[in-house]
């Protein structure tokens, strides 16, 4: 994990379009931002929680900074890495790992370099293929895929899907086990098949963990001819506030299919989110045939999450209606109350 070359907090950006309290809250927490093979010799851009982000690789690994030379505030994201150091696009000036200025060309006999010309870096995590950061935490708070370094298991991460909704309903619509039927008819579920078993949640020290037990298959409508005859299908999802999970999927013959949802929330509005997944069967079957079975189920999800209204996940109770299968949202939603979210809608 790389150092925090400087360690002031950030406050909410200018244009932040989350409420104060809850982005203070989210900062908190470390969240995917980038997966590792995408970072190679040109610097990356991205956003966390409205706050841009530049992602670049030197000898020393990968380090994220605030995407902003602090001489004229062009995104360094415009520039370069050279002799392992990232480049300002607008005066040259040299950046090292540490966030640290070593060079102003325009002044090159300049021996000490004021500390104002120092980038705001953070905390660096690679896990599952991601890059994972934190804007305040320097302790990791991440989730568990053991599976992912399990030489029993395949190891995949498909391209990762830019969502315009929250985070919060994104999370929320993955552990949803009502909506199988509905939304997921085209790719594994059955309209003739929509009633949901009682199902046990419980709260655990992470957050939450929901086991469910129902005869919806889990394989794609074209391999369903495989499934033994009666066979019930356990899905298990472990819940790490406030917004990753992890569905376990046991199918047949002891297989087992792991997938990380690991929602980046980018601002209040947007969502990108990565998809590390395992599986210990079909280990030599096509990985094209893997991303496209996951790009059409994130597809017809994200229909839906960019449609909801309010497109803020409501956190008070009585802002929506619930049935009994909510029981896991209806706990997902208690939790992210108790972590301090969402006070600005119950007063």
């Amino acid at each position: 994990m790389s150092m925090i070359a400087t360690r002031e907090l950030l406050s909410p950006p200018a244009q932040c379009t989350f409420e104060a309290r809850d982005w203070e809250v989210l900062a908190q927490h470390w969240y995917p931002v980038a997966r590792v093979q995408d970072i190679e010799a040109k610097p990356v851009a991205a956003q966390l929680l409205d706050v841009p982000l530049v992602l670049f690789r030197t000898t020393a690994g990968i380090t994220i900074a605030r995407d902003i030379c602090p001489h004229r505030g062009v995104p360094l994201s415009m520039g370069w890495v050279e002799r392992d150091e990232i480049v300002c696009p607008y005066h040259g000036l040299h950046y090292g790992a540490d966030g640290r200025c070593s060079k102003i060309p325009a002044q090159p006999d300049l021996t000490r370099i004021s500390p104002r010309f120092t980038l705001k870096t953070f905390p660096v995590v690679e896990r599952f293929g991601l890059v994972w950061t934190s804007l305040h935490s320097l302790e990791p708070n991440l989730p568990h895929l053991p599976t992912w370094d399990d030489p029993e298991h395949q190891a995949i991460l498909p391209p990762w899907v830019d969502i315009a909704g929250s985070s919060g309903r994104q999370l929320e619509g993955f552990i949803d086990v009502a909506h199988f039927a509905w939304v997921h008819h085209e790719a594994f579920a059955d309209r003739d098949n929509p009633v949901v078993p009682s199902y046990d949640t419980q709260l655990t020290d992470y957050g939450l963990r929901t086991e469910y037990w129902s005869g919806v298959s889990n394989y794609p409508k074209a391999l369903q001819h495989l499934e033994p005859e009666g066979f019930r299908w356990l899905r298990v999802f472990d819940v790490y506030p406030p917004f990753s999970a992890v569905l376990t999927v046991h199918f047949p013959d002891d297989g087992r299919l792991c997938i990380l949802n690991a929602a980046c929330p980018v601002s209040a509005r947007k969502t990108r989110l990565f998809v590390p997944l395992t599986r210990n069967f079909d280990k030599t079957g096509s990985l094209e045939d893997v991303y496209a079975f996951n790009a059409q189920i994130f597809a017809e999800d994200q229909a839906i999450v960019e449609s909801q209204r309010p497109e803020d996940l409501p956190l008070d109770p009585l802002l929506e209606a619930h049935f009994q299968a909510d029981r896991s949202s209806t706990a997902y939603r208690r939790i992210l109350l108790n972590m301090g979210l969402g006070r600005q809608q119950v007063g």
